[in-house]
């Protein structure tokens, strides 16, 4: 396996993760009182958003050549970053 085909699957491996905090967030947004819906729709929506940005650079990654690759992952690195941040400052609110 090469480092970009590993690097892709650590990648996905941590999207599959956060879909799933995801999943859970929308749950428990489904039990909660009116206001904190309100919130948790806010949060989930910006998570979305993130997410999505993630992909993109995921998808951005499987399409690059085995040389350019490691160009993009600066720009990853952020977007995983960020993604990850978010997730745990949701995670840790909507305990």
């Amino acid at each position: 396996m090469s480092k970009k085909q590993a690097y892709e699957e650590k990648l996905k491996a941590q999207l599959d993760e956060w879909n799933a905090k995801i999943d859970e967030l929308k749950a428990k947004a489904k039990g909660a009182e009116a206001d904190a819906r309100i919130e948790y729709h806010e949060t989930i929506e910006d998570l979305q958003e993130k997410r999505s940005d993630a992909k993109d650079k995921l998808q951005q990654l499987r399409q690059a050549s085995d040389d350019a690759w490691e160009e993009l992952k600066e720009g990853i690195e952020q977007a995983w970053s960020a993604m990850g941040a978010a997730i745990n400052e949701a995670s840790s609110r909507f305990k």
